[in-house]
């Protein structure tokens, strides 16, 4: 099994709980997992058939370009990462 790391603003989908087991091996089979385990979760991470546009995943390390698609090994480390908007830099003279 994948030891997935959920971010901060999904932990309330897991009890609070930063690290989860998942099976699969692709991204889209360990969201799967979840979805079945955490109610509500996956439909956080996915959305038409891809991930949000603010959730990134890296597995292993490695920030994946294939999202989904990217394959999972037993014992891998999946972590989603969720992008922070808004705000605005302020303009230097």
């Amino acid at each position: 099994m994948a030891q997935v790391y959920i971010p901060g603003l999904l932990r309330e989908l897991t009890g609070g709980r930063e690290t989860v087991e998942a099976e699969g091996s692709t991204v889209r089979q360990v969201v799967e997992s979840l979805g079945r385990v955490y109610p509500g979760l996956a439909e956080r991470l996915v959305e038409q058939g891809r991930l949000r546009p603010n959730i990134s995943v890296a597995v292993d390390g490695e920030i994946s370009s294939i999202g989904l698609l990217e394959e999972v090994a037993a014992g891998s480390e999946v972590h989603f990462i969720t992008a922070i908007k808004g705000g605005r830099c302020a303009r230097r003279s």
